[in-house]
């Protein structure tokens, strides 16, 4: 987070809002608003220097000038002394508790020195004293977001979506948190989860490229193929020249089994964007479907010459040896595929079977068995997350909570 990019943000709130009104209340005399004014126009501009002189004559005479102090702590954070800009902010923390201003600084700060918990705590204080302060909420927004993509990014799903789910107890219609709530709700399979928080998302970016993306991804995992086939549709019209686009149109013709449509979308995706794998790799699972069984093992080897840890790419050449009915270099194939990622259940269904072809009792039982437990599994993970997003999100509950 920038502190100093939200600091020159909250300087013109600071100079129309809190000093405007200080001068109608008569609190503060002509002079010292008008070094106040300039001295926060100076921090804005980057004139630390003459700031700072200006500020520390309103403090000579008057020592305990909360607004004075505040735009000191500014300029002290600016010069990246955030002990001394931290003290100050504090101390007018202390002189003038309902003065917001402050505790959003503070909370800058503390983002800035990676003390996001204690960022957290003060603007949430500051936005408890005044609703409406818009620098706060976008500074708690962005600090929510940063978590939830680390624990995402670290395989903490859950607790990003945890995170999110705070956040959108503040921000229930903020885009970009109801985006990246999809985006973790798609990856978890939470599918008509994600196809809210994308829509809702949409709703207020209606051309949101990544958006629409996301919500045809989990439309199709979701089997709603018309609703993706006109998503994707969309994205297409917005983006002619997008390989992902197509690509995900591709997904979706091909899901529906209209294939040579789908060999369209593919074909256009590679085209815009030929240092790729996943369109080669999807259509040689079509290919495979149709029996082309050459021309799919040509696909799979391609997309392992661009990337040797291709887990599904080692599953298909899997494939391709288990119809040829050569299941030894199926079953190698296949053993690959897990080493790569372990969780493929469909790699260990068809490595039971090639087992059983080859007589190996006992192995071909245990891949079954991990392949049904794995299923297991996928299925008791969904469980537990659904108790973790039973809560109401609507804005009615969410005024109700405390």
């Amino acid at each position: 987070m920038n502190f100093f990019y939200h600091v020159r943000l909250a300087i013109l709130w600071f100079a129309t809002i809190v000093i405007g009104g200080c001068l109608a209340l008569g609190q503060v005399a002509r002079p010292v608003l008008t070094q106040l004014e300039d001295a926060a126009a100076k921090i804005a501009k980057g004139d630390l220097t003459s700031a700072e002189s200006q500020l520390q004559n309103v403090l000579d005479t008057d020592a305990n000038n909360y607004q004075a102090m505040n735009l000191l702590g500014v300029v002290r954070a600016q010069q990246h002394r955030e002990a001394d800009a931290e003290k100050l902010f504090k101390r007018v923390i202390v002189l003038k508790p309902s003065f917001s201003s402050a505790r959003v600084n503070l909370g800058h700060l503390y983002a800035q020195m990676d003390r996001n918990d204690d960022a957290i705590a003060q603007l949430q204080e500051a936005l408890r004293l005044e609703p409406n302060r818009q620098d706060a909420l976008a500074a708690l927004v962005s600090i929510w977001r940063t978590q939830a993509r680390a624990a995402a990014q670290a395989g903490e799903l859950e607790k990003g979506l945890s995170i999110l789910l705070q956040a959108r107890k503040v921000a229930p219609k903020e885009p970009s948190l109801l985006f990246d709530f999809g985006m973790i709700a798609l990856r978890m399979s939470l599918l008509p989860d994600a196809i809210q928080a994308f829509q809702e998302e949409l709703s207020v970016r209606p051309d949101d490229p990544q958006g629409l993306y996301g919500l045809g991804r989990a439309q199709i995992a979701f089997t709603k193929y018309a609703e993706a086939q006109s998503t994707f549709e969309r994205l297409v019209e917005l983006r002619p020249d997008d390989a992902s686009a197509h690509y995900g149109f591709g997904l979706v013709l091909q899901a529906l089994e209209h294939a040579e449509e789908a060999r369209a979308q593919y074909d256009r995706s590679i085209e815009l964007q030929p240092l790729q794998t996943e369109a080669y790799f999807q259509l040689g699972l079509i290919d495979l479907d149709e029996k082309k069984l050459d021309e799919a093992s040509g696909r799979f080897n391609h997309v392992l010459q661009r990337n040797s840890k291709h887990a599904g790419a080692w599953f298909g050449a899997g494939r391709v040896e288990f119809e040829k009915k050569q299941y030894e270099k199926a079953i190698e194939n296949l053993q690959r595929a897990l080493a790569i990622n372990s969780s493929l259940r469909q790699a260990h269904y068809y490595l039971g079977l090639a087992y059983a072809r080859t007589g190996k009792k006992e192995d071909s039982e245990k891949e079954l068995g991990i392949a049904s437990q794995l299923e297991h599994e996928e299925l008791e993970r969904h469980r537990g997350v659904l108790r973790i997003l039973n809560l109401d999100l609507s804005p009615e509950a969410v005024e109700a909570k405390p």
